[in-house]
């Protein structure tokens, strides 16, 4: 015998039904929310200043941060050498030479 299992989700705010599931999360708590079209797309209008403004996180929970990005190796190298600082030709440059640099900038 065939079985035929139908779920109908109902939206949470107003019982009319939901077109969509939405997850998200406050304070290290994760929720759910069955919601219509009309209302999906009030809360994300409602939460959208917060996630321009937010960092995304992994999904093993780690926080993406915009780190600075380090200055060309062959540029400071250039400019130690022109500044008659001691930088060896090849290899890892002294953090010394980095810091006079980023204050000469």
């Amino acid at each position: 015998m065939a079985q035929r299992v139908v779920v109908t989700l109902f939206d949470d705010i107003d019982g009319s039904e939901a077109t969509e599931t939405i997850a998200f999360g406050v304070d290290g708590r994760t929720y759910e929310i069955d919601l219509n079209e009309a209302n999906a797309r009030e809360l994300r209008a409602a939460l959208e200043p917060y996630m321009a403004a937010g960092r995304k996180r992994s999904r093993s929970g780690r926080t993406y941060r915009q780190t600075e990005v380090a200055p060309d190796p062959a540029a400071v190298r250039a400019w130690a050498q022109a500044n008659r600082m001691d930088v060896p030709a090849r290899g890892r440059i002294p953090k010394r030479v980095y810091e006079a640099f980023a204050e000469a900038q």
